[in-house]
């Protein structure tokens, strides 16, 4: 394997990041599981990097009894291993920009105090007034909250106010296409589009994000980049985890909605996408839209060919057996959900037409492994034949996502000696041997984005009502049939029906542990 080395690699860095204006980050939810793991922590790694000025403050809201000390503990107990290499203070430094407030999401009076602790905070802290609602909350309180927050007037800036308002919501963004408009409805009665920004935090990774970079910012990919020289593409995010203890969220969601419906259409629309006018976020989201629009409709006669779902059964992760998904906890003994779902999509427009997208997503799977595969056509000719060499491998691109997030590009090149040896190599980028260090998390970078007001990374409404739009067959289809999932054993890294689907194309998966 070839590698490009730190120290032989020239970095020329344009860097527009640019620090948080002061402001408010109000997190409903904050004693849940969320705001401890990914958010406390998130947070202290962009104040590290010096770009939480003064003027920021958090303020969790909650429905558990907690002081602004006990939150604060609660804080730096999820931080602390965080803080090593920090100034001594930092932590404290933090720590102390941080309250809390408990109380009924449904009770009217929550929202007063909330409305009169922040008019407090905000002189305190010297903003001007800008405040992100962010509702870390199971999705059914969103009307309520969004409803509570309108009603106290806390949805707009007051009159004469310079600051902003913002509302951030985690997915998933409904269930299907019909809740889905009617949460987008309940937000809208209180926040404009402007205002909304929906996280997907897969579309925060470093790899993922790199996608533009890669494709626009240099001049020798684009123009290889269509059905002329790609074969086809597979996208494959695949977890060794199983459902943990989201038994009972996970059996009325299943593999299509949990992560096909979002992160991997997400990732296929930038792959995909045409070239943006510029880098501005509704310039980037409008070409993903179109890209979104143009893949072809499933029908029942596609579904059956070109869409397969599994159903993990007990089997042995590292070692270690693992009992199957209808013996989890809070998991139906009947279920038909799906944990596994492979599917190959066409996208209908010039660039793309005739190649296949082989997406498959699934858990309890061998490895875990998120990438983005554009496998080339071969050459059209091989003058090797004579020398024994006349079936070239293709080149292969390999966008790694996680779990080491990198780029590779596979060619065919002379090994030494005397006779016509060819063999195939590999360049590969990783980012922490070039850059050093960990990978920011997605949600450092995307609570960021959010303060400054950048929506790139955030799921519009006409994207959420297409890709749902694409799903619904499936999902109509299986609650209409008597069919149960093909069933895998935990550990393995496919299963026959899955192989059949692509090889009867003549081509095969990347194995899960093919580096």
């Amino acid at each position: 394997m070839e590698k490009i080395h730190p120290s032989a690699a020239r970095q020329d860095i344009v860097c527009a990041e640019v620090p948080a204006p002061p402001g408010a980050l109000i997190v409903f939810g904050a004693s849940g599981d969320l705001v401890r793991r990914k958010l406390l922590v998130s947070l202290f790694e962009v104040f590290k990097r010096g770009l939480l000025g003064e003027g920021f403050y958090l303020l969790g809201c909650g429905r558990k009894e907690f002081s602004d000390e006990q939150f604060r503990e609660v804080a730096r107990q999820q931080i602390g291993h965080k803080a090593a290499g920090a100034p001594e203070d930092a932590l404290q430094r933090f720590t102390d920009k941080l309250y809390y407030i408990s109380g009924d999401y449904s009770d009217a009076a929550l929202y007063n105090s909330i409305k009169a602790r922040l008019a407090e905070l905000d002189k305190k802290h010297s903003t001007d007034g800008s405040h992100i609602f962010y509702l870390a909350v199971p999705p059914f309180l969103y009307p309520t909250i969004v409803d509570g927050l309108g009603s106290a007037r806390l949805a707009c800036p007051d009159k004469g106010a310079s600051g902003y308002v913002r509302l951030v919501v985690e997915k998933p963004f409904g269930r299907d296409l019909e809740t889905a408009l009617e949460l987008d409805r309940v937000i809208h009665r209180c926040f404009d589009e402007s205002q909304i920004y929906r996280i997907d935090h897969y579309l925060g990774k470093e790899t993922v994000q790199n996608i533009l970079m890669f494709r626009f910012a240099n001049a020798i990919f684009e123009p290889v980049w269509n059905r002329n020289y790609i074969d086809h593409i597979q996208i494959t995010l695949a977890e060794s985890l199983g459902i943990e203890h989201r038994g009972g969220y996970y059996d009325k969601s299943g593999a299509l909605r949990d992560m096909f419906q979002n992160h991997m259409l997400g990732m296929l629309a930038l792959v995909a996408m045409e070239p943006p006018a510029s880098f501005g976020a509704d310039h980037i989201r409008d070409e993903k839209v179109k890209v979104l629009r143009c893949i072809r409709p499933f029908t029942a006669e596609s579904i059956a060919t070109d869409v397969v779902r599994g159903q993990y059964v007990a089997g042995t992760i590292d070692g270690s057996p693992v009992v199957g998904y209808r013996q989890e906890s809070d998991v139906d003994p009947n279920s038909r959900t799906d944990t596994h779902v492979v599917a190959k999509l066409f996208v209908d427009n010039w660039r793309w037409q005739g190649v296949p997208f082989y997406l498959r997503t699934g858990k309890r799977l061998a490895r875990k492994d998120t990438e983005i595969a554009i496998k080339f056509k071969k050459v059209p000719h091989s003058m090797f034949v004579s020398a024994g060499l006349g079936d070239l491998p293709a080149n292969v691109l390999v966008m790694q996502i996680q779990p080491a997030e990198g780029i590779s590009l596979s060619f065919q090149a002379k090994r030494p000696g005397s006779k016509v040896c060819m063999g195939t190599l590999r360049m590969s980028f990783s980012y922490r041997d070039v850059f050093g260090g960990e990978v920011p998390g997605a949600y450092e970078r995307l609570l960021l984005d959010c303060m400054v007001g950048d929506q790139t990374l955030f799921t519009r409404q006409d994207d959420v009502e297409v890709s749902w739009q694409l799903v619904m067959p499936i999902l109509d289809n299986w609650r209409k049939g008597s069919a149960t999932p093909f069933e895998y054993p935990a550990g393995c890294e496919s299963f026959p029906e899955a192989d059949a689907l692509i090889e009867s194309d003549g081509r095969k998966w990347r194995s899960l542990t093919e580096d």
